[in-house]
């Protein structure tokens, strides 16, 4: 891959892209979320919040929903920026919203944790806020959903299950201290690690620890990407891990030049991991061999994005870039969908 385009914003981008229609979506720590063409990386609209937006956005139907460390959860019309609602959290929000429909044909509802130690259900045509589920402590990471259920880890130590209709308690896994992570599911089973030394593979349905994978002394910020048989996750101790998805056994892991806090993305054959030592890495998923990397040169926290033959990835540079092997189609005239 080469670099096809970068843009400049005006502070660190840790909020991971959203494609879609042609667009990359993305926030910045200045205060905005921008809209770029995925073909040449031109600014097509930016709408401006009340603070850094380090969460990644949620591209749904023809909106982009984006939360800010302003504590407001935004919905956005995908094609212009216009704002069509917002709604207000105690505090500040740094995961995506996740969406699921509603009983008996009542629409589409928003799922979205703050650092007010709430998940927040939001009514999506609306913005009107439906239930809270409280826990012990900040919600870092982006809430998992399938099956009526909803799994997200907190700052607690618990994996928390949450019936999604109701908003009450189904279940919590103890995962020993801080989760920072997004939960990854296979059906009814979570992949998430702590801060501490654990990645955890945890049965919501039963309730219970099915095995643990742990690293002598760092832990794990990076949110697992689950295939057929592996379970891929970066670490602070500067690798990523590639784990057997049934036991935890570890089958390879890729050694990089700084901790790894962003979230890997797997496609065809290959491993896609920001790390922040500055650089964009591409190994190969059966043995964990470096195909390819570029140095950007800060660090990056950011997960990236895979659509189209393009990575998008944001860095602490400020900039969002882009790398493919060729210029993808500019941006569809219609607005982008879900």
């Amino acid at each position: 891959m080469k670099l096809l385009w970068k843009f400049k914003t005006e502070g660190a981008v840790k909020s991971s892209a959203v494609i879609s229609g042609g667009r990359a979506f993305v926030g910045s720590d200045d205060g905005s979320v921008y809209a770029l063409d995925l073909s040449e990386g031109k600014k097509l609209w930016s709408f401006k919040t009340g603070d850094a937006v380090e969460a990644p956005p949620l591209v749904l139907k023809d909106a982009v929903i984006v939360g800010s460390d302003d504590g407001k959860l935004y919905c956005l019309e995908a094609g212009t920026g216009k704002l069509k609602w917002n709604y207000e959290t105690g505090a500040k929000i740094i995961g995506s919203a996740n969406c699921f429909e509603g009983a008996k044909g009542e629409g589409l509802r928003l799922l979205v944790g703050s650092y007010d130690s709430k998940l927040h259900c939001v009514e999506f045509a609306t913005g009107k806020g439906l239930w809270t589920y409280e826990t012990e402590n900040y919600i870092n990471g982006t809430p998992a959903v399938a099956d009526g259920l909803a799994a997200f880890g907190g700052c607690d130590g618990l994996i928390h299950v949450v019936d999604v209709h109701s908003g009450k308690k189904v279940r919590s896994i103890e995962a020993g201290t801080y989760i920072g992570a997004s939960a990854a599911l296979a059906g009814k089973v979570a992949f998430v690690g702590q801060f501490e030394t654990r990645f955890v593979c945890a049965d919501l349905e039963a309730g219970k620890v099915l095995w643990t994978f742990e690293d002598k002394d760092f832990g794990f910020l990076s949110s697992a990407a689950v295939g057929e048989k592996e379970v891929i996750v970066g670490c602070q101790d500067q690798r990523l891990y590639c784990l057997d998805r049934r036991t935890g056994k570890r089958i390879w892991a890729f050694q990089a030049r700084g901790n790894i806090g962003s979230s890997p993305v797997i496609c065809g054959g290959k491993v896609v991991v920001g790390s922040e030592d500055g650089r964009l890495y591409v190994v190969r998923l059966s043995d964990g061999k470096e195909l390819w990397s570029h140095e950007i040169g800060e660090s990056i926290s950011a997960s990236p994005a895979v659509a189209a033959g393009v990575v998008v990835i944001g860095s602490e540079d400020g900039c969002v870039y882009a790398f493919g092997t060729r210029k993808p189609p500019a941006a569809s005239a219609t607005s982008p969908k879900e």
